[in-house]
Parts: C-alpha cells; structure tokens; sequence
C-alpha cells in the first residue's frame, strides 16, 4: 500500500527525497569503488553529486543526477550519453533504452578503456 500524503505535491516530494537519497549513495559509492581500484591510473572527483573520471588521454566519464526526470545520467567516451531510472524490484539503475545498468555499462566501458573490469554492483 503506498503512503499518502493530503496534497499530491506532499506524495511526490517524498518520492523525489527517495530518488535524491539513492541517486547520491548510487553516485558516492561508484567514486569510492573507482577510486580505490583505479585511482593510481586515472582522476576520480566527485563534487556537487557529479562524478567526473578522466583518463590519461583527457577523455572524461561523468554520472550524474538529473532530478526533473528523476534519472543518473552517464556520458561515456565508449558508448555515448545514456539515461538510467531506477527499477525498485531490481534495486538497479536500468537503461531507458533497454535492460543494460548503469553500473554494467560502467563497468564494460571502463574495461575498455583501462584494461580492467570492475565488479561495480
């Protein structure tokens, strides 16, 4: 049963609070996998909730969150820009383009790019 509030607008900052909650752990928890595990080959920054991962060669990675659509967005050297809403059965960030997650394209792309592939989820 889903809680409500007596305004509608009450029901949906709740939801955008959950989505601000998980988008920033999701985002906080990708830089310190990353820079652990990588920091010696390329520069992790997280400042203002936008992960930025720049390469030797100056090709950057940056994940994001854009709240109007309540999405992370990735923009990725490899595969591009692409939009992840958060599946709550799956507890994953899904493709709005197909069933690929956020941190199996991460990950898949930073392999290529580094030579290493990274257990992100």
């Amino acid at each position: 049963m889903r809680f409500r509030r007596q305004t509608e607008n009450k029901t949906v900052a709740l939801e955008e609070t959950r989505f601000h909650q998980i988008a920033d752990e999701t985002i906080e928890t990708l830089s310190d996998v990353i820079d652990d595990a990588l920091g010696d080959d390329l520069e992790v920054d997280l400042q203002s909730g936008i992960l930025t991962i720049e390469l030797d060669s100056g090709e950057q990675f940056i994940i994001n969150k854009h709240g109007p659509n309540r999405q992370v967005w990735l923009s990725s050297p490899v595969s591009g820009a692409s939009h992840y809403d958060f599946d709550e059965d799956n507890e994953t960030w899904t493709s709005t383009r197909g069933s690929t997650t956020l941190h199996d394209q991460l990950s898949a792309d930073l392999a290529v790019k580094t030579g290493n592939k990274l257990d992100l989820g």
